[in-house]
This record gives C-alpha cells, structure tokens and sequence, in this order.
C-alpha cells in the first residue's frame, strides 16, 4: 500500500489514525449524549452540534496562521495533540447538575482549538512530502491512503463507544433502550401526560419498578447512561497518546518536510527551495480554491448530517434489532474477517501473483472466512444494536473501497480518460445527492418528526435503507474528500499552504453550521421534504462546479 511513497506518510497516516479513532469514538455518541443527559430536543442538540463542528473545521485557520508564520507544522501539530487530550479528559468527567453543561461546551472547545492546530498543518506536512518530484506524481494516490487511514481509526469508534456503553450499563442490571430517555426526562420534569407507556418499557429493565418507584428509575438510568457515555468520551484520551508517541516517535521519516516558506528563507541552506510567484499567479489560484471552498461547504452540510439527522432516523425509525444474516453487517469483528478472506481470495486468483503469494492467500482466505463463520455461528435470532453502529459502515466502506477507487483512476489514467480533480468533485458531488434520494424513498408514508414528540415511531423501517446511503455518500466522499484535499495541496501558493489547508477546513465549518440550521427544520418539515432539500442543494453544488469546470482545470495544470 505504501510501496513508492515516502516513510512519511505512514507516520502522518498513524498518527492521524489514532487522534480520528478518539474523535470518531466522540463523535458517534455526543448527540445521544447530550439528550440523555440533558433532555434537549432536536433543534438545541443540532446548534451544540453544528457550533463545535463549525468550531473544528474552521479553528485550522487560526492554526495554519499559526504554523505558516510562527511555529512550523510539526510543533504545531504536537501542540494540538496536547490541548486535544486535555479536551477529552474535560468531557469524560461525569459530573451532575446544571452546571456541567458548560463544562461540557469548555471541553468541545478545547478540542476544538486543539484540532484546529493539528488537522490542517498535519495534511500540509503530508503535502510538503509530494514537492518532491520523485512523488509528486502520487500525490492523489497519497492523500486517498491518508484518508483511509483516517477511516481504519473511525471504523472501530462505534464499535468501542457502544461496548463501553453497554459495560457500564450492564453493570448496572441495564441495556440500552432508545425509548426512555426523552419518557423520562419528561416525567421529571412533569411533561408527560401518561406514565403507563413508560412504565411497561422500565418494567422490561427492573420488573420491581412499580408507578411509584418510576421517578427513581428514570432519574437512575439517565445518570447510569450518561455514566457510559463519559467513559466513551475518555477512550479518545488513550488513542491521543499513542498518535503523541507516534508523531514524536518517528520524526525523522518526516523532518526534512517540516518546513514553511518562511523557515526555509531564513535557512541558508534551504533558500533556493523557497518558490515565488507573482502577485497575478497567486490570485488566480486562491480565485479557484475559493470556489471548490463555496461548493464542498453543501457537501459537508449534507454528509455530516449522519451525526445528527441520520442517527435521529437510525434511532426513531429504524428497527433496532435484527436477524442473524442481517447482524453481519453490524458485528465489526465479523465484517471485518469477511472482507479480509474477500481479500485473501483476490490474491488467490490475481494471475500476476507468485505462488507464495497465492498460497498465503489461500491461507487469510480459510482463516478468515473459518472465524467469521465461528463469529455468525454465535448470533442470536434476533440481534439489538444501538443507533450509533450505523456510524462504522461509512469508515468501513472508505476502507473496503479505497482501493477500488483507486483501480478505476489508475485504469482510466492509462487510457488517459481519468477526470480532473474538479471534475471529480462535481460527480461526488452528484452521487451525494443519490445517496438522499434514497431516504426519500425510505421515509415516504412516516410519520413527521413533529407528531412523534421526540418518541420513536410505531412503523420502522429496515437497516439496509441507512446502509445503502451510506455506501452512496462513501463513494462520493472518496471523489470529493481526499481529491479535494489533494486539489489544494498542489494548488495552494507556497506561503500559504499550512493557511489553504484551514480554509479546506474552514469550508468544512460553514457547511457544519448549515447542518444545525438543517437540524432545525428536522421537527418542522416531513421527512421526503427535509431529504429532498439535502438532494436540491446538492444537485445545484454540482452543476455549479461543472460550470466552473474550465477555469478550476487551468489553476490545477498551472
């Protein structure tokens, strides 16, 4: 995988790893956390949400600032690291009363700005490697892999939030319903107008629950659960430390990278290496990041609402329990083997490989495949899982699927027929919309978020509806996300790369604070309408970027 790439990557690509394995892990349970915790309904979760992710896409400004003028990436990033774990230590403290609420917004904004030092000036050191002409011509390929590592780390956040979940409810004689916190947060606070229904699902944990002992019980589970939730929080503390020793560790692979325009020009050695351009050159090219920056802010408004909008869906209108064929898709540790025997077989009946090759193949096949079919032999009839597991099939599939996109770019650039960066970007941009269309589908004949009252849905639909949006809005990542970040690390003027970078991000921001706004419209519109405006705003980011498609090509071959 990392054959023909610098040593670098493999750092950056680790050390990113760890830190979005802890952000993922967060990032899978914060909303179910603060209305459990706190009783908030949809449109007041949606604005938290969207304002730390506004916060941590658009803070790597300030740290590309930070890093083109005064520390350098490398120290920059170590910074962050730091101010990030200080972040999580913040947020994993289990404290009660109203007044934890504010610590809860001081820990997401440490995190925040601790991101915002590390994120941006991490993928420019990963940019600096490629400057090099013995690798520039892969620097496509480079940030894909980067991106998929990414992704191994947040491929088994979900896995490890929901086990720590279940950990510390289990110790408490409980298992996760979905039903009950928004039922009890209204009976404590004497909004409910009929305890029965509650009754029968608190009955289901503690059969001596009886109506008097119900506030208790509510009162109970809401703390025991939330309990879990903060020790989800401080798994992101542990992954922290290992990307600290891994960046640190391994510097040398990257060192003669990590260096800014500035240093260089201060460096007698390294002044020849400081490029210039003319004033002319370097506006047309911040002309044409600023417009793939205007289209990919849609893309984040509508991909990111799988933290807020979609785990609403996942968790008031889809079954929340199932089969044992169905279950493989939701057990991790049986996903995973069943894939790594697919790959396994790959090599088995690739005709360019050895023998040996073949045979070690043959080898991960049977293995594999032998403990995934132990692992299904396991299952029950009926399997529950809790709604943020739908958070590891985009991961997974970005694993899964990397090398197969890469296969079609590598297959079409022979034929001398791959599409531009840009162009790329616009069809991701297109399958996004796709990815809507089919909760259109899904949600036709449910009810409003309105009428439920933040209860869940009598009628609830199958998993494989969020799976199959989730596999569309994957593939579109993968032609927009690493492409993109790609586009402005060889378009970037050399000044301003550690600053571009923020401004990727910082674009990621504004579509973050537009997925609050959509959050808002949640318990005002149906559900074919909300997803419908996700698919119209898209369409039109598409056609935008193909309009654009001519001037966009010129600054990418300059």
């Amino acid at each position: 995988m990392f054959k023909g790439h610098p040593r670098g990557l493999i750092i950056a690509s680790l050390a990113n790893m760890g830190e979005r394995f802890g952000f993922y892990t967060m990032y899978a349970i914060f909303v179910l956390f603060i209305q459990a915790k706190y009783g908030f309904d949809s449109a007041k979760s949606g604005i938290i949400w969207s304002g730390f992710l506004f916060s941590v896409y658009f803070l790597p400004l300030i740290g590309g600032i930070i890093a083109d003028r005064l520390l350098g990436y490398g120290r920059t990033v170590t910074i962050g690291i730091v101010i990030m774990f200080i972040g999580y230590v913040l947020l994993a403290m289990p404290l009660r009363g109203d007044t934890s609420i504010w610590l809860v917004i001081t820990a997401l904004f440490t995190i925040a700005f601790g991101t915002g030092l590390f994120k941006g000036n991490l993928q420019a050191l990963v940019g600096n490697l490629y400057d090099d002409p013995a690798f520039s011509a892969k620097r496509d390929e480079a940030f894909t892999i980067f991106y998929m590592c990414i992704n191994i780390g947040a491929m088994f956040a979900p896995t490890a939030a929901e086990a720590v979940n279940n950990f510390i409810l289990g110790g408490a004689g409980y298992t996760y319903d979905a039903r009950i916190p928004a039922l009890a947060h209204k009976l404590l606070t004497d909004k409910l107008a009929n305890a029965d229904e509650l009754l029968i699902i608190a009955q289901l944990q503690d059969p001596s629950v009886t109506l008097d002992s119900l506030r208790a019980f509510a009162d109970n589970y809401i703390n025991i659960l939330s309990k879990s939730y903060h020790y989800g929080f401080g798994v992101a503390c542990l992954s922290l430390i290992i990307s600290s020793i891994i960046f640190l560790g391994f510097k040398k692979y990257y060192k003669h990278a990590d260096f800014t325009e500035k240093q260089k020009a201060a460096h007698t050695q390294m002044k020849h290496q400081v490029v210039e351009m003319s004033a002319d050159e370097v506006r047309k090219r911040l002309i044409a990041l600023l417009l793939v920056f205007f289209v990919v802010i849609f893309f984040w408004m509508s991909f990111h609402q799988n933290g807020l909008t979609m785990t609403y869906f996942a968790r008031d209108y889809t079954q929340p329990s199932v089969g044992k064929i169905t279950n493989l898709w939701f057990d991790l540790f049986t996903l995973l083997p069943i894939f790594l025997s697919v790959v396994g077989l790959v090599f088995v009946f690739r005709k360019s490989s050895p023998i040996k090759t073949r045979l070690i193949g043959f080898i991960v096949f049977v293995g594999f495949a032998l403990f995934a079919f132990y692992r299904y032999s396991q299952f029950k009839d009926v399997n529950p899982f809790t709604p943020q597991k739908f958070q590891h099939f985009n991961p997974f599939f970005i694993v899964a699927l990397t090398f197969i996109i890469l296969g079609i770019f590598s297959w079409l650039r022979n034929k001398g027929k791959e599409p531009s960066s840009p162009k790329k970007i616009g069809i991701g941009m297109t399958l996004t919309a796709v990815g809507f269309i089919v909760l259109i589908f899904a949600s036709l004949g449910l009810p409003s978020p309105k009428s439920l009252g933040g209860t869940v849905s009598s009628t609830l639909v199958s998993p494989y509806w969020l799976i199959s949006t989730y596999l569309i809005l994957t593939v579109a990542e993968l032609f927009l996300s690493p492409i993109g970040i790609s586009f402005v690390s060889k378009v970037s003027p050399p000044k301003y790369k550690g600053l571009m970078q923020g401004g990727w991000l910082a674009a990621t921001s504004a579509g973050n604070i537009l997925v609050g706004v959509m959050g808002v419209f949640w318990d005002k519109v149906s559900l074919p309408l909300f997803w419908a405006i996700l698919v119209i705003c898209c369409l039109l980011s598409a056609t935008f970027i193909f309009i654009m498609l001519k001037r966009l090509e010129r600054a990418t071959n300059t």
